[in-house]
């Protein structure tokens, strides 16, 4: 790798792959925030978020000799695992649940709230609603919201990572804005403007 102040991803994806964890820190500073928030728009959840950031990472290392730049970029491919990662949960999380729901429920009689709290139940009450109407394109329509639209990978990059032509990857994002305007309840429009 070069010593230049800010290496390229393919620098720290070639030195990533002989090994350098340094180089690998370096590129989780540089993407960490970009896949929580990724992630975030996917489930609507602020730890899932954070344990689906983790579960990213530790596959990129590990398949650090697999992983696909796109145009020299590293974040495209880091979000498509990202989205693996947020498939997996949630047949995990439909696991557990099945779980839980054996289990008598638990009482909290803690009344006062901190307000970081409440506002991250506040983002995730307002992310489930959203998510509600986003579930209701097809996945392709949804996996090129997500990658466009929540995460601003180019539609060329989208195209490279999905494995389709970038006039697919359009089509996909003008027909979910189309469905999204119609499906989308008014205060949640009113929320976003």
């Amino acid at each position: 790798m070069t010593h230049q102040a800010r290496p390229s991803d393919e620098e720290l994806w070639s030195s990533i792959t002989a090994g350098d964890q340094t180089a690998f820190g370096r590129l989780f500073d540089r993407y960490s925030r970009a896949v929580y928030n990724h992630a975030f728009r996917l489930t609507g959840s602020w730890s899932t978020a954070e344990d689906v950031t983790q579960a990213t990472f530790l596959v990129a290392w590990r398949r650090r000799g697999d992983a696909r730049l796109v145009e020299g970029s590293a974040l495209p491919w880091l979000l498509v695992v990202a989205t693996n990662a947020v498939r997996s949960e949630w047949r995990s999380a439909r696991r557990w649940l099945a779980l839980l729901r054996r289990l008598p429920p638990e009482r909290h009689n803690d009344g006062d709230l901190a307000e970081e709290v409440a506002a991250r139940l506040d983002d995730e009450r307002r992310m489930a609603q959203i998510l509600a109407v986003v579930r209701r394109l097809s996945p392709a329509e949804r996996e090129a919201v997500a990658l466009c639209l929540w995460s601003g990978v180019s539609y060329p990059d989208a195209a490279v990572v999905l494995g389709i032509s970038e006039v697919a990857v359009r089509s996909r994002v003008s027909r979910a804005r189309s469905r999204l305007a119609r499906l989308m309840p008014e205060e949640i429009k009113e929320e976003t403007r």
